[in-house]
């Protein structure tokens, strides 16, 4: 387990929601889950190009205290920040660490 002190961050955990949008498709959204202690480090950055935008991805390892309700289709949010969550590594019972993209246009 990381040192308790170090989960330093407050984070969003948001799970999506999705809904008919009338045309047979569904429109996604997401809902708060909880607000919980985390250490974000960023990784590793990428410019890319995203429907004609030039931008930067950001690749980050979030650690967390262990929650066995933690899925890919769950992201986390600090203020107008996002964190799509692409992996996830149980290291123990105590310990979930997280890889995350965070897009910057």
């Amino acid at each position: 387990m990381t040192d308790p002190g170090r989960l330093n961050r407050r984070l969003v955990l948001e799970a999506p929601v999705e809904t008919a949008d009338g045309a047979g498709g569904v429109a996604r959204s997401y809902a708060t889950v909880t607000t919980l202690w985390a250490l974000l480090e960023p990784a590793s950055a990428r410019g890319d190009v995203v429907g004609d935008r030039l931008g930067t991805t950001v690749t980050h390892r979030i650690l967390i205290r262990f929650r066995p309700d933690v899925t890919t289709r769950h992201r986390f949010r600090s203020g107008a920040r996002t964190f799509r969550i692409v992996a996830i590594l149980e290291h123990d019972k105590r310990t979930l660490e997280i890889r995350a993209e965070e897009r910057i246009d």
